[in-house]
């Protein structure tokens, strides 16, 4: 199947992360297994062979045949409310892809990994640490992860209970607007003070991934900078306004 061709989909399972967040489980014969970070072209046609294509990044780690999508229905967007609301089992789209070299990271790349995401920019980090974790990877790993409030936590279950079972993956948590009964944790927009305090010093190497909404990676991505992340050792992704949690 090539890079830049229409392939034929059928969801196989849907699954919901939060209250406006649903992952997909696709099927597409032929599928390669893609590498951790890239992401797909969805095509939806409409019965009156109307059609839209929206860009959406992999959450699940390599699989041929088979790979999966996770989205967040923005309330005016055309693709993400059909995907989200009325995407069920059986339903047919087209894909397109893998896409993008640049955002991966597979194990044999090394670390120590920082991984830093804003909403719905912890998709591709995940199908990073799902590889991560699938392959017993002795790299060490540390997300943060800014949402709005818990309930707005994609994988959060998952996450926890990696964390729980890997010494080697750290997940640290910061609210922006609320935060559950009795935490003590973080409560702002990530800040060099706490990108200082969680990140992996420079001095260790690490590489950085960082994706979220426009505002917050050039945010997080001037700070790593400022702390002394070299340019080469961090790599951005971004998406929609400039707003964000």
């Amino acid at each position: 199947m090539g890079r830049l061709a229409w392939a034929p989909g059928e969801v196989a399972e849907v699954s919901w992360e939060t209250a406006r967040v649903k992952s997909l489980v696709i099927d597409v014969p032929g599928w390669p297994a893609h590498r951790p970070g890239q992401h797909v072209d969805l095509r939806l046609t409409a019965p009156d062979g109307y059609q839209a294509v929206r860009s959406y990044s992999l959450s699940s780690a390599p699989e041929r045949g088979r790979l999966a999508v996770t989205v967040e229905r923005i309330d005016d967007g055309e693709v993400s409310p059909y995907l989200v609301d009325e995407a069920r089992p059986g339903d047919r789209l087209e894909v397109r892809g893998p896409i993008g070299g640049y955002f991966v990271w597979e194990p044999a790349v090394g670390g120590p990994l920082q991984l830093v995401a804003g909403g719905s920019g912890v998709v591709p980090l995940a199908a990073m640490i799902r590889t991560w974790a699938a392959a017993n990877s002795a790299v060490p790993v540390r997300l943060l992860y800014s949402s709005r409030t818990s309930e707005d936590v994609i994988f959060r279950a998952e996450l926890e209970g990696l964390a729980s079972a890997r010494e080697t993956l750290e997940v640290v948590h910061t609210f922006t607007r609320s935060a559950p009964p009795g935490w003590t944790g973080h409560r702002r927009r990530i800040d060099r003070e706490m990108l200082e305090e969680v990140a992996w010093p420079a001095s260790s190497g690490a590489l950085a991934y960082v994706c979220g909404p426009t505002r917050l990676v050039e945010n997080v991505a001037g700070h790593l900078l400022a702390i002394g992340y070299p340019r080469n050792r961090t790599r951005t992704e971004r998406f929609g306004p400039t707003g964000g949690p």
